[in-house]
């Protein structure tokens, strides 16, 4: 689509980031209420099934294992390989080892369509099953698709709404960002999170619906609904700015306050940005971290069995592959590789009231498979069943204030998946816990206070927030 020689202004001037807060407090719509939308959710959960087996390694259709590397790839040269990588890093208890890592170099859009129903904003999500799914359906963004689905390399279906994506109209798009995915399992892997406002010409096609960011936000309150690529393109909505008190009307001085202040931006924070930005830079800096790409046969400490590749310590996750026959996919059946994590992982941002504006306490965390050594993580996250032979001394900081906390401490707990398309069952338990004065300013030098306003500036670039707080955030931002 060409520009037309007028100009235009730099900044957007449609209130956006007041229609999304008036969205967010919008539990019921003209459109879907929520009693609707579980009938419809029950239905699709009927309707789109899929048969999902376990595969013997050396036998998934469409892959097959390098002959010189090892390496486990798709017959295209498409797609995604396993292959292995040596790290040696000056952060955590382990400080070199060789693990396998899904390289995924190609960049997939993950998208939803936003529009103006009733006066209120809407998103079109999308009723989708993955084979790694725990639960069968999910909600997913309205397009999910690496760029080999999008342009045909499986010889599926076009994917529905794809040019809205690929050729958006001038001023319609509301976010485009590079995000990062899980960096202990995806070497460098990224995907473009958007958000595009359509018009009323767009209508909901089957297994679509439209739905208020407020009902999404009490949708994220249930195990298993709202999946991994909702919640990181949710988290990119730019909902951060002055004038959200006009909105987001709290006269007390309580929790749903504490939220909006720190959405604003005029209410001070700890540390301003520029200092975080430096603290950031800083880790980057301090941290020396090599990631080496090596042949997966080269990897030491795993074993390949018939089914799976698997640590020596049955710790952290194995390789395994699965068969799949799925109804409402661009193909009806295929193969293909999956990470199986061992066990629930935890993951836990610590948030406290500093002069009335609620603070976030981020981890500046080292993961290899990201593309600047460090991004924003949450407090603590890890996985009990990876500590469970190590000293108690080496459990993550502050993991004792997320495991004692009291039921009026805990401002979010649910239980919610990763990304189905490359990860078997993988689940976290994501809780937002609130501490009091006890905990200092001053915590830790891989830790900082941050308010919701400076990760909504953090979050509207690439590689600064991890994709386990994204999603917290994408809670937190939205008050119920």
């Amino acid at each position: 689509m060409t520009r037309q020689e007028t100009l235009r202004p730099t900044q957007a001037t449609d209130g956006i980031t007041q229609r999304i807060a008036r969205s967010a407090l919008t539990p019921d719509s003209p459109v879907t209420s929520l009693e609707k939308f579980h009938r419809w959710y029950d239905d699709r959960q009927s309707d789109l099934r899929q048969r999902v087996t376990r595969a013997a390694l050396d036998d998934i259709r469409g892959w097959h294992f390098d002959e010189q590397t090892g390496d486990l790839r798709h017959v295209s040269g498409r797609f995604f390989a396993v292959e292995g990588v040596h790290v040696r890093s000056d952060a955590g208890p382990i400080r070199e080892w060789t693990q396998p890592i899904i390289n995924q170099p190609e960049i997939g859009i993950l998208g939803i369509l936003v529009r103006n129903i009733g006066g209120v904003l809407h998103c079109l999500m999308q009723a989708k099953v993955e084979p790694g799914n725990c639960n069968g359906v999910q909600l997913s963004p309205t397009i999910q698709a690496t760029k080999s689905n999008y342009t045909g390399v499986h010889g599926g279906q076009d994917v529905p709404y794809l040019e809205h994506f690929r050729n958006p109209a001038p001023g319609s798009i509301v976010a485009d960002v590079l995000q990062s995915e899980q960096g202990a399992w995806f070497y460098r892997k990224r995907n473009r999170n958007m958000i595009v406002e359509v018009g009323d010409e767009v209508e909901a096609r089957e297994n679509f619906c439209w739905l208020t960011l407020g009902q999404l936000r009490r949708l994220l309150d249930e195990d298993h609904i709202v999946n991994m690529d909702s919640r990181t393109v949710l988290c990119c909505l730019p909902i951060g700015g002055a004038g959200l008190r006009e909105e987001f009307l709290y006269p007390d001085d309580g929790w749903h306050a504490s939220v909006v202040r720190s959405l604003c931006g005029d209410s001070g924070s700890v540390w301003t940005t520029t200092e975080i930005l430096s603290w950031i830079t800083e880790n980057r800096s301090r941290h020396e971290v090599s990631v080496r790409r090596i042949p997966l046969r080269e990897v030491r400490g795993w074993t390949r069995s018939r089914y799976a590749i698997s640590h020596d310590e049955n710790r952290f996750f194995s390789v395994m592959a699965v068969d799949v026959e799925a109804s409402g996919r661009e193909v009806a059946s295929w193969s293909q590789p999956l990470i199986e994590p061992h066990g629930t992982g935890t993951v836990a941002f610590l948030v406290r009231r500093i002069g009335g504006v609620l603070h976030a306490l981020v981890h500046a965390k080292v993961e290899p498979g990201f593309m600047d050594v460090v991004e924003l993580a949450p407090t603590v996250q890890y996985t009990p069943e990876n500590y469970a032979e190590r000293p108690d001394g080496e459990l993550p900081p502050f993991f004792d204030l997320v495991r004692d906390a009291r039921p009026e401490q805990i401002r979010f707990d649910t239980e919610l998946s990763e990304e189905g398309g490359r990860f078997y069952r993988a689940r976290n338990r994501y809780l937002v816990v609130e501490v009091d004065e006890h905990l200092p300013v001053d915590v830790h030098q891989d830790y900082r206070w941050m308010t919701l306003f400076q990760l909504d500036h953090l979050l509207r670039h690439s590689h600064y927030v991890n994709v386990e707080a994204r999603t917290l955030i994408s809670a937190l931002r939205l008050p119920v």
